[in-house]
C-alpha cells in the first residue's frame, strides 16, 4: 500500500501503517535542497503531525540513524517526539510531533512583559527534560535557544527540547568528539578533553544567562580570545544589565557555568536550587532591558548561524595555536567586558532572515561531515551569508 502526500508516494511497512496513513495534505512548511516538511493529518484520528521528507542520496554520511535511535528511546512531555519513521527507495520519512509555538527568543520578544520568574519556569522545564535524558544515558550536546520551542501558541505553553542530531549515548559515560555550537559549548570540549553529561548543564547555564540579560556571556571580535574566554569561564554580571537580577539567579548561573565539570551542578542539583525550586526569582518586569539587548543581539533568527565545535578545533590545529581559533563565529556582541579589560564592540555577520527552518527550528542547510571520528558527523554547520553588522544597545 502507499499514500500520496505532496507528490510523494509513501510505501507503508505493515508495522508502521497505522501511524503514517496520512491522507490529508495540509501545509508545505518548507522546501529545502535536500528535504521537505509537510504538516499532515492522520486519516483515522485527524491528529496533525510534521512529516519530514529527506532525500537518501544526500544523507549517506549523516547522523540521521543516530538521531532516530535516540528519539525512539525517549518519551517526555518536554521533548519533541518521533512518532514514526519509514522509508522508500529514495527518501526517509520522519513523522514528528507537531510543535507550533515558535522559538524561545521570538516568544520572549513578543511577550511585552517578562520577569525572572518566566526565565526560571523555562529553565526548569529544560532541566526536567535534560534530567530525563541523562537518566537514560543520553547527552544532548547541542542545547541552545533555537532548539527550545514552545509546544503551541497558548500563553502557558510548555517548552520542548528538540534536535537530537548530535546526541550521544556514551560508553562508560565519557565522550571526546568536539561538537556543538561554540557559544554554548563547555570549556572541556573546546580544550579537547574527555567530557561527560556535564556539558549539557553548562549549556543550560549559558541559556539562563542570556534569558536574564539578553546578551551572551562570552563575546569577542577575535576568535582566539573568544575561545580563550570560554575555556577560562571568563564571564561577568555587568552593570546596569544585572543590577535588578536576584542574587539567587546569579548563584544559579555560577553553579551551572562552573569551569570544573566535577564541581558543576548536575540537573538534579539544579532542580533543587532555590531559583528553580523555591520562590527566589524576582517578579520584577525586566522586559525593557532584556528585550532591548535581545533584539540587538539575537533579533529574529540571527542566532541560527553558527559553526560547529569540530570545525573550530580543526581550524585551531591547522593554525597550530595553543588556544582554539575557529572560523568567524556568529556570536552577537554587547558592550560589556570583564572589569579588568577594555570594552569592545564585536562585529558579527548574520544569516538571511528568509532561510527555511524545519519543524525543530533548524535551518535547512547542506550537510557537513567532520573528518576523522565517525561520531563527529554533524548536520549543523552554518556559514555567514552577510557582512551586515550590528551593535549593542547602550543605556
Amino acid at each position: 500500500d502507499a499514500e500520496s502526500v505532496g507528490g510523494h508516494s509513501f510505501p507503508l511497512k505493515p508495522a508502521r501503517a497505522k501511524r503514517v496513513a496520512c491522507s490529508d495534505f495540509k501545509v508545505l512548511f518548507l522546501k529545502g535542497s535536500f528535504s521537505e516538511v509537510f504538516m499532515v493529518r492522520e486519516k483515522k484520528t485527524g491528529r496533525l503531525y510534521a512529516l519530514k521528507c529527506l532525500k537518501k542520496k544526500h544523507l549517506a554520511h549523516s547522523n540521521l540513524e543516530n538521531e532516530i535511535n535516540i528519539l525512539r528511546r525517549i518519551k517526555h512531555e518536554n521533548v519533541v517526539g518521533l512518532e514514526d519513521f519509514y522509508e522508500s527507495r529514495t527518501h526517509y520519512y520522519l513523522v514528528m510531533q507537531l510543535v507550533s509555538g515558535g522559538e524561545l527568543f521570538d516568544r520572549i520578544l513578543d511577550k511585552g512583559v517578562y520577569t525572572e520568574k518566566d526565565a526560571s519556569r523555562v529553565i526548569k522545564q529544560v532541566l526536567q527534560a535534560v534530567s530525563y535524558l541523562h537518566q537514560n544515558s543520553i547527552v544532548h550536546r547541542d542545547l541552545k535557544p533555537e532548539n527550545l520551542l514552545f509546544f503551541n501558541t497558548d500563553e502557558n505553553a510548555k517548552i520542548m527540547v528538540s534536535d537530537f542530531g548530535l546526541s550521544k549515548t556514551p560508553e562508560h559515560g565519557v565522550m571526546s568528539t568536539a561538537c556543538g555550537t561554540p557559544g554554548y559549548v563547555a570549556p572541556e570540549v573546546l580544550a579537547q578533553k574527555p567530557y561527560s553529561k556535564a556539558v549539557d548543564c553548562w549549556s543550560i547555564g549559558v541559556i539562563a544567562y542570556i534569558l536574564l540579560c539578553g546578551y551572551p556571556p562570552f563575546f569577542e571580535e577575535n576568535e582566539t580570545r573568544l575561545f580563550s574566554k570560554i575555556m577560562r569561564a571568563e564571564y561577568a554580571f555587568h552593570s546596569p544589565f544585572w543590577d535588578d537580577i536576584s542574587e539567587s539567579a546569579k548563584d544559579f548561573v555560577r553553579n551551572m557555568m562552573e569551569k570544573n565539570p566535577l564541581k558543576r551542578f548536575t540537573t538534579e542539583q539544579a532542580l533543587r536550587h532555590p531559583w528553580i525550586a523555591a520562590d527566589t526569582a524576582k517578579d520584577l518586569d525586566i522586559y525593557p532591558s532584556v528585550c532591548e539587548q535581545m533584539e540587538k543581539n539575537f533579533a529574529k533568527s540571527r542566532w541560527k548561524q553558527a559553526i560547529n565545535a569540530a570545525t573550530a578545533i580543526n581550524h585551531m590545529k591547522r593554525m597550530s595555536l595553543s588556544e582554539p581559533s575557529p572560523s568567524p563565529l556568529c556570536l552577537p556582541g554587547v558592550t560589556a567586558e570583564a572589569p579588568t579589560q577594555n570594552q569592545q564592540e564585536p562585529i558579527v555577520p548574520h544569516p538571511d532572515k528568509n532561510d527555511p527552518l524545519d519543524p525543530n527550528g533548524n535551518l535547512v542547510v547542506s550537510h557537513h561531515v567532520t573528518r576523522g571520528d565517525p561520531e563527529a558527523t554533524d548536520l549543523h554547520s552554518f556559514h555567514p551569508e552577510s557582512d551586515t553588522t550590528f551593535r549593542p544597545v547602550k543605556r
